[in-house]
């Protein structure tokens, strides 16, 4: 009877173990059903205490019984909720409290009353069987919705369990084999738990997921809004300032005021240059590898910075894969510029079968294959991953950074 004891309080210990992880998963995500199987479990843990009782009880006072049987009844009940909790966000009502009520009732008038231990024990244990069942369908019925190794474990765990439950009355007494009872309950305990936890990290998997998808999105939108408006300044600066400067410095010219005049003129070269940066003009008008080689005849002229481009023919692109190839460009020479120290940069398209790779190399200090994080890297990398594309960073074979970027072809536009 002692080794059947010590069994009993193995087994509670794993159950309240479980307990604990429910309880810890509602504080986590205030979600109700964790905290409903988490009451139960702990009702499952105390009822193991009261049959423990009863068998060590010389006695065998019914009132250890009576105790177990009611709450097994309200174990099994608490285990329904949760599940209906969990599959259908089903509330507490009163009502629920008038079945717990004809739990309890049923296993008193059984014990205390019929004295009839067999009836009382196989309605509880029919009861407690037919509700892990019912919880594993749930569990199922959530895979197939929501494939999830967690949900399908759980699923099988708990419809053997219930198939376990039967064991006792209809394949031994009471009081007979608790050691094998409880070997196998600990099994199942195990694996509830850790399908639970299977599940519940699905469950993050998925969300975070779906966070990471919408982010995604919003970057995108961000990306475009900002072409946008890029394209509504420079045409505003090209259209309306230019225009202006432009009709300014006629004026002068013909009143002889060449100081004014040269201002005005440097005025409308400093506007012309700011519309091209906002949006450059030949990218719209005259394709990628014309505009690719202005920036850099730009490029060299305002730094000194010598930069070759090797891109072939300008063939037709996709408007947003020649954007994005242009702005990492643009953004690759202006870190060459502000942080290299170098006299020479190289500017490489290429196209295969795979998509396009672009490939800037400067010959200056560089910054190894994990540069500081700064803004404008950042940036690059999200253009290139909103067209599907992967950006890496790496030392150049001349000595400075390699900045290349890969992109999948996205038709020709």
């Amino acid at each position: 009877m002692s080794t059947d004891l010590l069994a009993l309080g193995f087994q509670a210990m794993f159950t309240l173990v479980l307990a604990g992880v429910h309880f810890g998963l509602w504080r986590q995500q205030s979600q109700r059903w964790y905290a409903t199987w988490g009451i139960a479990w702990m009702l499952y843990a105390l009822r193991l205490g009261l049959i423990s009782a009863y068998l060590n009880d010389s006695g065998r006072n019914e009132i250890w019984l009576f105790l177990h049987q009611a709450l097994t009844g309200i174990t099994a009940l608490l285990l329904l909720l949760a599940a209906q909790q969990f599959s259908s966000n089903a509330r507490w009502r009163r009502r629920y409290l008038l079945v717990g009520l004809a739990a309890v009732g049923w296993a008193a008038y059984s014990v205390l009353f019929m004295h009839n231990m067999a009836l009382a024990g196989t309605s509880s244990v029919v009861l407690l069987s037919g509700v892990t069942l019912t919880t594993g369908v749930v569990f199922w019925r959530h895979n197939r919705h929501s494939p999830s190794t967690g949900a399908n474990m759980l699923g099988w765990a708990y419809a053997l369990w219930a198939f376990h439950h039967l064991d006792y009355p209809f394949l031994r007494r009471m009081g007979e084999g608790v050691l094998y009872g409880v070997l196998l309950d600990v099994a199942f305990i195990v694996t509830v738990t850790i399908g639970t936890l299977v599940l519940v990290l699905g469950q993050e998997r998925r969300a975070l997921e779906q966070r990471t998808q919408q982010l995604e999105q919003l970057s995108q939108l961000l990306l475009r809004a900002q072409e946008e408006e890029r394209r509504r300044i420079a045409r505003e600066l090209h259209d309306e300032a230019g225009q202006a400067l432009t009709a300014l410095k006629i004026e002068l010219d013909l009143e002889g005021r060449t100081q004014a005049s040269a201002l005005a003129a440097r005025a409308l070269e400093q506007v012309r240059n700011l519309s091209e940066l906002l949006r450059p003009q030949a990218l719209d008008d005259l394709g990628l590898v014309t505009a690719l080689k202005a920036l850099a005849d730009d490029f060299t002229t305002r730094t000194r910075i010598d930069v070759r481009v090797e891109a072939g023919e300008d063939d037709a692109w996709a408007p947003d894969v020649a954007l994005v190839l242009y702005r990492v460009s643009q953004e690759a020479l202006t870190n060459v510029a502000r942080h290299s120290g170098a006299k020479r940069a190289w500017v490489k398209l290429t196209r295969d079968a795979g998509g396009v790779q672009l490939t800037i190399e400067d010959d200056g200090r560089g910054a190894g294959a994990n540069p500081r994080p700064h803004l404008g890297l950042l940036g690059m990398r999200e253009r290139v991953t909103s067209v599907g594309g992967q950006l890496q960073l790496g030392a150049a074979a001349v000595g400075g950074l390699r900045v290349e970027a890969r992109l999948p072809h996205r038709g020709n536009a």
